[in-house]
């Protein structure tokens, strides 16, 4: 009995020796069981049988990682999928296969960054000789593939079907989702067309196969067949087939192949030699062929160059600073353009007679032969880069020669009348003297007693001094003067900011303090409070309380994104102080310059206006109206360049777009985001309202998404304040009933006129 069963443990045991090979060797030859992982931390992956493939994590230059498939046997190990493009994982995310969620890539934290999404539930994965990662049930019936989830590359064997997508990547070495994309359309046309970002909202196709189903066939394109032997051709739906392109094939038993929508838009197929003595390159053989050498070659305009010089097939800048011309009604499209700072380019449609106006940035333009119309592209005269060149001076034509007596009289006439000249220049010189004297014994005697009808402290220019340490700590600059950080004796020692207001005459003194006293008789609980001045001579300082938690842009742009309900109360603070400045002062004040460097975070975090009242203040010694530009780039209202009053409006506006960076967290210019379809943060949320892709502007952001209505609530009121047309935007009373739900919003209308079409 013990023979027998020491026999049984011992052949036990020995199959169970004989499974553990066998298990190990399934596991390297393609087949992974549930509960597998990998980790971001080394170079560990699954091949398939034949090694030519791998399914595993990539590193990338910043230290993250790629969940991916690549070629696994060539030098360059060539990716062909991936699955986290807009999400790279960090160091330590780990990829695990699931029964319930199939494959799951999650961080370090346990945050879900990427899965597959699956139909039913998973028994195994099998990473096949293909390329191809499969998922399996029970049954071994396909319940996921790769291949019908593409990135930028199909290989051999695969077919796409129609409103099958290939999305290029943002460059060769970012795989973020970039403006290109190959699609097979519903009339069987495969189409290769620019998108909006991030809305996907696609541009006119610039390549058109011409298999539809229209008077020539009657059989339109069904798919699109990469088949074994390396051809890629479209099938109708009656069987016939359309070669993309006839190229010349070699055996795929000795070459690798495959065609990918490259990131500068040219979908190309290419080979590779699977031996180790042959050319270890990609030959491509192009399928949509622009250049000789099957590139594109992109080139701006004269007049323009590229916003970014590392990327050749970005945007294009103008070299020249955009003039301002006063914008009337014209019935030529060259001339609205000429005559309006914001337009960029007009493209004039000749059989049709309209008109688009665009502005920068630029992008989407191509040559085109056939199309018949004109693209008028501002660019000025003499190719010179600033304003003042803009107008040749005149070449002043010669003297005529005169009679000897004329010259003498007019000699004669210039030696008296400058005799006469001098003299009144020494009397007036000997006359200020005696008023400088005067004046300036007049201005000690009332310094000490020069106090306004108002709770403000009237500073000497010594004692500010003093309470800033010779003026040594900064805080900020600005467009009325420099920020110091000091301290005054109130009963006790309180911070205070000194700004230093810029170029004031002394003459002004009198307007200076009317408009002082009008700042100072300001109070509101989302105003910074102003507590003294000084006019000490031709110097202008204004004395502020202290706000300890700095400027809402150093809240907003940081790489830890503030809560959601936090920044929603900081932009009802900015609208409530905004709406007691424009409607409930005894004095209306427009700020002129709304931003987030001129919002401060007392120690609450409750927003305070600061810098209001000082546009007017600016404006004193200067002969200008009030229509000079005043504001920051990004915030300053169409208004500004035009010939048209100047209204409270332009402050709804920079509240608009301001309340849009509040929303994302994101300036609202941002060309280094490495998305030009993102770079205008305007243009880019009317993107995704007008697409309901309202999550894509609050990404990871739970607490946002969690509030969707409030959320579009916000974004529509931003929307209906940046309106280029003054009169539609709301007052700021009307902004603050919309955004606390009092009032309906209505749908706001395309903010610039720019993307509409006008009839001339």
């Amino acid at each position: 009995m013990a023979m027998a069963f020491a026999f049984a443990l011992t052949q036990t045991l020995f199959s169970l020796l004989l499974l553990l090979p066998i298990s190990a060797a399934a596991q390297t030859k393609g087949t992974i069981n549930v509960g597998a992982s990998l980790s971001a931390t080394d170079n560990s992956s699954w091949l398939s049988p034949s090694g030519d493939f791998a399914f595993g994590f990539r590193l990338l230059n910043n230290d993250l990682f790629l969940l991916s498939i690549w070629y696994a046997r060539i030098p360059d190990n060539t990716i062909v999928w991936y699955a986290n493009g807009d999400t790279p994982a960090p160091r330590g995310s780990h990829v695990n296969l699931t029964a319930k969620n199939g494959l799951v890539l999650t961080s370090p934290q346990g945050q879900v960054l990427w899965n597959s999404t699956l139909p039913g539930d998973v028994a195994y994965g099998v990473m096949n000789n293909k390329g191809n990662f499969v998922l399996k049930d029970s049954n071994s019936d396909m319940v996921w593939e790769s291949f019908n989830n593409p990135t930028d590359t199909i290989l051999p064997t695969q077919i796409m079907e129609r409103e099958g997508v290939l999305s290029s990547r943002q460059s060769e070495a970012n795989f973020f989702k970039g403006r290109f994309q190959l699609r097979l359309v519903d009339d069987g046309n495969l189409v290769l067309h620019t998108i909006n970002l991030p809305t996907d909202s696609p541009n006119e196709a610039y390549y058109i196969s011409g298999t539809s189903g229209d008077s020539n066939t009657s059989s339109p394109g069904k798919q699109v067949v990469f088949n074994e032997s390396g051809y890629m051709y479209i099938l109708r739906e009656n069987g016939q087939t359309f070669f993309l392109k006839q190229v010349k094939v070699d055996s795929t038993a000795d070459f690798y192949y495959r065609a990918t929508l490259n990131f500068d838009g040219v979908f190309t197929q290419y080979s590779h030699p699977k031996t180790s003595n042959a050319d270890g390159s990609w030959t491509p053989l192009c399928i949509c062929i622009l250049n000789a050498d099957s590139r594109p070659t992109c080139k701006c305009p004269t007049g323009y160059s590229l916003l970014d010089p590392n990327d050749q097939y970005g945007s294009c800048k103008p070299n020249f600073i955009q003039g301002c011309e006063e914008d009337e009604l014209k019935v030529n499209c060259r001339n609205s353009c000429l005559q309006d700072c914001m337009c960029a380019v007009a493209i004039f449609s000749i059989g049709t007679n309209t008109c688009w106006k665009k502005r920068l940035p630029l992008s989407n333009g191509r040559y085109d032969s056939v199309w018949n119309g004109k693209a008028f592209i501002k660019v000025r005269k003499d190719n010179s880069t600033t304003p003042g060149s803009s107008f040749p001076v005149p070449n002043y034509m010669a003297v005529p020669e005169k009679k000897n007596q004329e010259s003498l009289i007019l000699l004669g006439s210039l030696l008296l009348g400058f005799s006469v000249f001098a003299n009144f220049i020494l009397i007036g010189a000997i006359g200020y003297g005696f008023f400088f004297i005067y004046q300036n014994k007049l201005n000690k005697i009332n310094r000490g007693s020069s106090v306004l009808d108002m709770n403000l402290r009237c500073f000497t220019y010594k004692e500010l001094q003093d309470a800033t340490n010779g003026f040594k700590e900064e805080l900020g600059k600005g467009a009325f003067g420099i920020v110091y950080k000091g301290a005054i004796q109130m009963g006790s020692k309180i911070p205070v900011a000194v700004k230093k207001l810029k170029n004031f005459a002394q003459e002004r003194e009198k307007e200076f303090k009317a408009e002082v006293n009008i700042i100072g008789k300001t109070h509101h609980k989302n105003l910074v409070r102003l507590i003294g001045y000084c006019d000490e001579g031709q110097k202008r300082l204004l004395v502020y309380e202290f706000l300890s938690n700095g400027t809402l842009a150093g809240f907003l742009f940081r790489d830890l994104k503030p809560n959601w309900k936090q920044r929603i109360q900081i932009a009802f603070g900015i609208a409530r102080g905004l709406l007691y400045l424009h409607e409930e002062c005894s004095t209306q004040i427009i700020h002129c310059d709304i931003k987030p460097h001129n919002i401060l975070l007392d120690e609450y975090y409750n927003a305070r206006i600061s810098d209001f009242g000082l546009a007017k203040l600016l404006m004193m010694n200067q002969s200008h109206t009030l229509t000079d530009i005043r504001g920051t780039k990004g915030y300053v209202a169409p208004e500004w360049f035009r010939n048209v009053p100047v209204t409270a409006r332009v402050d709804v506006y920079s509240f608009g777009v301001m309340l849009l960076e509040i929303i994302c967290c994101r300036k609202s210019v941002d060309v280094e985001s490495g998305r030009e379809e993102t770079a205008i943060l305007t243009d880019w949320a009317y993107d995704c309202f007008r697409n309901r892709a309202l999550d894509a502007l609050v990404e990871h952001d739970m607490e946002a998404l969690e509030e969707v209505e409030k959320l579009e609530r916000f974004v529509m009121v931003s929307i209906w304040c940046i309106q280029e047309d003054p009169s539609l935007r709301p007052t700021i009373g009307k902004v603050m009933q919309m955004l606390e739900g009092v009032v309906d919003v209505p749908v706001p209308p395309c903010p610039s006129p720019f993307t509409t079409t006008t009839s001339l």
